[in-house]
C-alpha cells in the first residue's frame, strides 16, 4: 500500500517510521525545508507520562477566572470574532466534567503508557541519539492548597502502574540539587522517576533521516491544499509548491497529520474535527560548562511551566494562548518565563544568546488525540495532540500504522471510527 502522509513533524514522522517498518511505501509532504520545524521544533523536551490528567478538569474554570487579564496568565483567552475558538471553549468547558475528566485522563495514560514502550523499543534498535535523558520529572507545587492534591495524584499514578513519589520541600532539593535557591518557597513535590526529556527537535529530523535511509520520500517545500475526493474515498491531495506551481498526489492511502491545520482539509470532507491553536512559548538558554542547572526536569505546577536540560542548553516552555493562527512571539510571554526561570534558578547566566519561540498546538477540548479512521475509507487522522504531541508521538504512530495495516492497534483508546 502507498501511504501519503500529510505533516513532517512528530506525528508525521513516527507514523511515517512504523508505517515503513510494516512494509508500506510511504510518501511525507510538508510546507516547510525540513521535518520538525513547526510545533514540534522548540517545545518543552519532557516525555510527561506521569502526567495524563488534561487542562480541562473540575479546577479550571476558577483558574481561568483568577487569570482573566494577566498577560502572563498561563492560559490567556484572547476573545476574537471566531467562532470556532468560541465553540472549542464552550466544548472545553463541558469537557471540566469530573466524568469527562476521568474518562479522558485514563485515554490518554495508556496511550502515554504505550508510547513510553515504543520510543524506548525504537530507540534501543536504532541508536537514535536527541539529548535524552531518563532521570524522572519532579512536579513542584507553591502553595499549600496545589500540594494537598499531591497524594491524590500519586494514587491516580500508581493505580496506572507508574512510579511516583510525594516529597516534602527538602526532598525536593535532594532530587535536584539546583533548587537550593528556592528551597523556602516550594511546599512539596511529586517525583516521578520514569519519566524522560529529549530534544524533540533532533529526535524528529533523525528519525526523519532513518525513514529516508530505509526508503520513505519526503517532499518538502510542497503545500497541501485540499484532499480531493473520488469514488472510492479520497483520490489525491492538492499541493502547490514554494514556487507556485500546482498538481496532485495520489496514494492508496491519506494520513493526516498536519496538527492544528489538519480541521480545515478535512471539514470539507465531513469530518469535524474539534481542534484548535493552542500557542504555547518556550525559551531556550546555552549554559555554561559549569552552570549550575537542573538535569532533573522540572513542572511547575503554579505557572504550568516545564524545564528540560537538553545537553549544553536549558529549555523552559509552556503557557497556553487562545489566539487563532497567530505565531508571532509576544515579547512579555517569554520574559515572564525567562523571569520565573531566575527565580528557580538564580544563579544560571546564559552562555550566549537566549531564543524565543511560539508555536501552535493542535489541541482538542480534552487534550485526547484524534487517532483513527475518516468517514471516508482511505483517509485516517493522527492529529490533535495538544500539550503532550512529544509524549504520544511514538505510540501514536504505532497504533495508526496498525490501523491503517487492518491490525488490532493493541492499547485501549478511543480511537475514531474503530
Amino acid at each position: 500500500m502507498h501511504v501519503i502522509v500529510l505533516g513532517a513533524g512528530l506525528a508525521g514522522v513516527t507514523s511515517a517510521w512504523y508505517l515503513r517498518q510494516a512494509g508500506h511505501a510511504v510518501t511525507v509532504i510538508d510546507r516547510q525545508p525540513g521535518a520538525g520545524l513547526e510545533t514540534s521544533y522548540a517545545n518543552g523536551g519532557q516525555i510527561s507520562v506521569s502526567h495524563p490528567e488534561p487542562w480541562a478538569n473540575p479546577g479550571a474554570p476558577a483558574q481561568i477566572l483568577r487569570w482573566l487579564g494577566r498577560e502572563d496568565a498561563p492560559l490567556l483567552f484572547r476573545p476574537r470574532l471566531d467562532w470556532g475558538q468560541w465553540s472549542w471553549g464552550f466544548r472545553f468547558l463541558l469537557e471540566c466534567l469530573p466524568g469527562r475528566t476521568v474518562r479522558n485522563t485514563v485515554a490518554i495514560a495508556r496511550l502515554a503508557l504505550h508510547s513510553r514502550d515504543c520510543l524506548r523499543m525504537l530507540q534501543s534498535d536504532t541508536g537514535i541519539e536527541y539529548d535524552r535523558l531518563r532521570t524522572g520529572i519532579l512536579h513542584l507545587f507553591f502553595s499549600p492548597r496545589e500540594f494537598s492534591q499531591a497524594d491524590r495524584r500519586a494514587a491516580l499514578l500508581h493505580d496506572f502502574g507508574m512510579r511516583a513519589e510525594v516529597l516534602d520541600a527538602r526532598a525536593c532539593q535532594a532530587v535536584e540539587p539546583a533548587l537550593a535557591h528556592c528551597r523556602d518557597t516550594v511546599q512539596g513535590g511529586l517525583y516521578a522517576p520514569d519519566d524522560e526529556t529529549g530534544d524533540a527537535l533532533a529526535f524528529t529530523q533523525k528519525l526523519a533521516a532513518l525513514c529516508r535511509q530505509a526508503g520513505v520520500a519526503f517532499r518538502y517545500g510542497v503545500s497541501v491544499t485540499a484532499l480531493i475526493p473520488g469514488k472510492n474515498g479520497v483520490a489525491s491531495a492538492a499541493i502547490e509548491d514554494e514556487n507556485g506551481s500546482v498538481g496532485q498526489v495520489g496514494g492508496d492511502a491519506f494520513l493526516l497529520a498536519l496538527g492544528s491545520h489538519s480541521a480545515a482539509l478535512a471539514r470539507p470532507l465531513g469530518d469535524l474535527l474539534p481542534i484548535y491553536p493552542v500557542k504555547g512559548y518556550s525559551v531556550t538558554l546555552p549554559l555554561a560548562p559549569n552552570a549550575e542547572a537542573p538535569s532533573v526536569s522540572i513542572t511547575d505546577e503554579s505557572r504550568r511551566i516545564v524545564c528540560s536540560r537538553l545537553g549544553n542548553r536549558l529549555r523552559v516552555a509552556g503557557t497556553a494562548e487562545l489566539t487563532g493562527f497567530d505565531v508571532s512571539v509576544n515579547p512579555a510571554r517569554c520574559e515572564a518565563i525567562l523571569r520565573r526561570t531566575r527565580q528557580l534558578f538564580p544563579t544560571i547566566e546564559p552562555a550566549g544568546e537566549v531564543e524565543y519561540w511560539a508555536g501552535l498546538r493542535p489541541a482538542t477540548p480534552g487534550n485526547v488525540p484524534i487517532i483513527g479512521r475518516s468517514r471516508l475509507h482511505n483517509l485516517f487522522f493522527n492529529t490533535g495532540h495538544g500539550t503532550l504531541g512529544w509524549t504520544l508521538a511514538c505510540g501514536s504512530g504505532r497504533v495508526i500504522a496498525d490501523i491503517i495495516g487492518g491490525k488490532p492497534p493493541g492499547v485501549e483508546f478511543p480511537f475514531r471510527n474503530l
